[in-house]
């Protein structure tokens, strides 16, 4: 392809314009050429935004409509074209002299009004090589003269490849020197050597060559085709076949050209006709798509051979086809081979029914996605064309999806044109994210959250169909794991749940654990109203049919005030007055209590821990203690009443002063009675009532009791006097409950007493 003039062309007016990259192309016959263009329109009109909606390419009109390029036969299979954003660009291949003509391109867009066409358009011109002999000089046996190879679209400084007898020599613009009447020569422009221009003789006309009719040949499946060529020896000819190139791998020796009669693929179905001395002609009858390829004739004269490296005739077989174009209209139908000519009509099938009225390439009736489409032409007729039907879903391999194993989900329909197929999770929804675009979804390891249903979309021009799969990955239970709603700090009196969950397929059973010992089964573990007794390590098992696992353990810490402090006096038997007394304290709680002890109508703490001592006990140590145990959930007291008697010594003096006192009470006593009985016999007669045996104990009370304060004056309280043969029996102060007057209402509920004895 050679563009006579690369300046470009802007045909527009306003925000409307087509821009060409050139005026003018000249491209070889057989060939390919590419015209690009670029476009411009108003982004919005009456204040809506403007979409393009069609673009194409055109030569022709058709009752002053333009007839797009793809619609019309005589470029059927051979035109392509490729836009993107704003710029396209026109296609198209094994270029014939016919296609030379005017190019134009037009776009639609969806506004009313919304339709341009760049004119004037691209002229394209589609020519030949051809050998032309400048000034020579014959003689009878030879020529002195030179060759140029020509062609209308090609510069004079072109670099072409040159051959002789069919055989490449040279690389240069011109061939020149003595050229002899045996040989031919041919030439090609450089990277274009399928199109070389036809052979010449050097000298005379009996030169070695081989001129084909065509270049190349279309034909339908299972019809017949003749492919010929004329042919010229200096010599007699001694043999002479047909071979394909393209089958040299199945020759027994590459360089050994094989006769197509001969081979295996075309057997019964190859003749070779003569119908001259230097004609002849191919037949390969019910053709097969396999048959295309490029054939080329040899012959052998004396000791030349004639096995040129020019191309031959290449032959395409093809079906005769349904194209389906989109269009904002719907789908378009068009009938189409690369074989096609203009000079039969067409025929159109609904559902196989003939539709009379319709007779051209392109079908003008109302496409329904539900029927199927096909067109005949000169006896052929092509596959039907139809949307997506038929449509499957399927998971291999069958049975249970296992966690971690290779699945494939696989996605097949009847359609024409092929389906193009995408993968969807959920609601199938396309604007959702794609997983696939291939007719198989596939997971190397399959997991849990794999499970779901999965939707495949088999869409072609014509229409789309959905189907669904339920993917349902079964697993023994993973991850185990156990968690406690409200989070937090866990009160006593509180609700407080504890859940086991896992990943599993069937749904686990679960079984709980406290301490490694089987408490209740089921998903939740509730408690209404903790309790401190509730404290300690939970955990679960998960299970199904496929395996087991056990979570990790949780502790259960429930916090709680301080119950009812325990208060102990040490030593517990005799305390002797100066003597250590030890105090402790003790409560139940969750955190840990902290302890302070208090003494009645005194502000001020004692001491503060679980444990008080008074190192010398002394009667001022006297009163009402209480111990207050206390966290952050709140505090308990109990109260101690001690009361001091006095020291062991003290108590043994006592005891004997006392006896000795009553002796001699006691003896005066019985001297007064004496006397005064005496006297009392001597005054009164002889018979007279005995009240030796009476003694005025008040009295004696009396008087000892004021003699014995003076003698125990701040060393004894709250003692009693007991008579009695044992010195050293013991005396008791006793541990009595005392109300503290410092202490709340609700305080004095909950405080408690412990009582004790204090031996003297």
């Amino acid at each position: 392809m050679v563009p006579d003039d690369m300046t470009p062309v802007i045909q527009g007016q306003n925000d409307w314009g087509v821009t060409y990259s050139s005026t003018e192309i000249c491209a070889l016959k057989g060939s390919t050429v590419e015209i690009r263009c670029t476009y411009t329109y108003p982004p919005r009109i009456d204040g809506c935004d403007s979409t393009v909606e069609e673009t194409f390419w055109f030569t022709i009109l058709q009752g002053n409509v333009p007839v797009d390029l793809r619609t019309h036969s005589g470029y059927a299979g051979r035109v392509e074209y490729s836009c993107y954003e704003k710029s396209c660009t026109l296609r198209i291949t094994d270029l014939r002299e016919s296609d030379s003509a005017e190019y134009k391109f037009r776009f639609i867009i969806d506004q009313e009004g919304g339709r341009y066409t760049g004119s004037p358009g691209v002229t394209l011109r589609v020519t030949g090589l051809q050998v032309k002999t400048g000034s020579s000089k014959s003689y009878k046996t030879h020529t002195k003269s030179q060759l140029s190879c020509h062609s209308s679209c090609l510069p004079d400084q072109t670099s072409y490849i040159w051959y002789e007898n069919g055989r490449k020599i040279s690389k240069r613009n011109f061939l020149s020197g003595t050229f002899y009447s045996v040989n031919s020569y041919s030439c090609a422009v450089e990277e274009h050597e399928d199109v070389p221009a036809p052979p010449v003789c050097g000298h005379g006309h009996s030169c070695n060559r081989v001129i084909y009719t065509n270049r190349r040949i279309c034909a339908f499946k299972g019809s017949s085709v003749n492919i010929s060529c004329m042919y010229n020896s200096y010599k007699p000819i001694r043999s002479k076949f047909w071979f394909s190139p393209e089958r040299s791998h199945q020759w027994q020796s590459p360089s050994q050209l094989e006769d197509l009669r001969e081979e295996s693929q075309y057997a019964g179905r190859v003749q070779v006709l003569e119908t001259t001395r230097i004609r002849s002609t191919l037949r390969i009858t019910d053709l097969t798509e396999s048959d295309s390829a490029e054939y080329r004739f040899k012959f052998t004269a004396g000791n030349f051979e004639w096995r040129s490296s020019l191309p031959g005739t290449t032959l395409t077989v093809t079906d005769l086809k349904v194209q389906v174009i989109l269009s904002p209209a719907g789908p378009q139908l068009i009938c189409y081979s690369s074989c096609l000519t203009d000079r039969s009509p067409f025929i159109w099938y609904q559902n196989d029914e003939k539709i009379l009225e319709q007779t051209s390439p392109s079908y003008a009736g109302y496409v329904n996605p539900a029927d199927s489409y096909s067109c005949g032409y000169e006896g052929h007729r092509s596959v039907p064309v139809y949307a997506p039907k038929l449509h499957f879903v399927f998971i291999s391999p069958i049975g249970d999806i296992m966690r971690d194993s290779s699945v494939t989900l696989t996605c097949s329909s009847n359609a024409n044109p092929a389906a193009k197929y995408t993968w969807y999770k959920e609601n199938g929804d396309p604007d959702l994210q794609p997983l696939s675009k291939e007719p198989q979804l596939v997971f190397s390891s399959i997991q849990s959250s794999d499970s779901g249903e999965y939707y495949c979309t088999a869409e072609n021009e014509l229409g789309r169909t959905t189907k669904s799969v339920f993917v349902n990955v079964q697993s023994a239970p993973q991850a185990s794991s156990v968690s406690v709603s409200p989070s937090g700090e866990i009160v006593e009196g509180s609700s407080v749940t504890l859940t086991c969950s896992s990943d599993a397929n069937p749904a686990a059973k679960y079984t709980w654990y406290k301490e490694n010992q089987e408490v209740l089964q089921g998903p939740e573990f509730h408690f209404t109203s903790m309790s401190s007794e509730d404290r300690g390590i939970y955990s679960c098992k998960s299970e199904n049919q496929y395996g087991g696992i056990n979570s990790s353990s949780v502790s259960i810490d429930v916090q709680y005030t301080p119950k009812l402090p325990s208060v102990s006096v040490s030593p517990s038997a005799e305390i002797v007055e100066g003597s250590s007394v030890t105090l402790t304290c003790s409560s139940d709680a969750n955190p840990a209590a902290k302890y302070t002890w208090y003494k009645e109508n005194e502000d001020s703490p004692k001491a503060s821990g679980q444990i008080f001592t008074i190192t010398d006990f002394r009667a001022k140590h006297s009163g009402n203690y209480y111990c207050e145990a206390e966290n952050r959930r709140g505090r308990h007291n109990s109260t101690l009443q001690l009361i001091v008697v006095a020291g062991a010594g003290k108590s043994a003096a006592i005891g004997t002063i006392t006896v000795i006192l009553l002796l001699i009470v006691l003896l005066a006593v019985f001297i007064w009675i004496r006397r005064k009985k005496s006297f009392t016999q001597q005054s009164n007669g002889d018979k007279r009532p005995d009240n030796g045996g009476q003694v005025n104990l008040s009295q004696v009370s009396a008087n000892l009791s004021q003699r014995q304060p003076a003698e125990q004056e701040g060393d004894l309280h709250y003692a009693s006097v007991h008579l009695s043969v044992n010195q050293e029996e013991a005396l008791y102060s006793n541990i009595r409950p005392a109300r503290l007057h410092r202490r709340t209402e609700e305080e004095d509920e909950e405080d408690g007493v412990d009582y004790t004895v204090v031996k003297t």
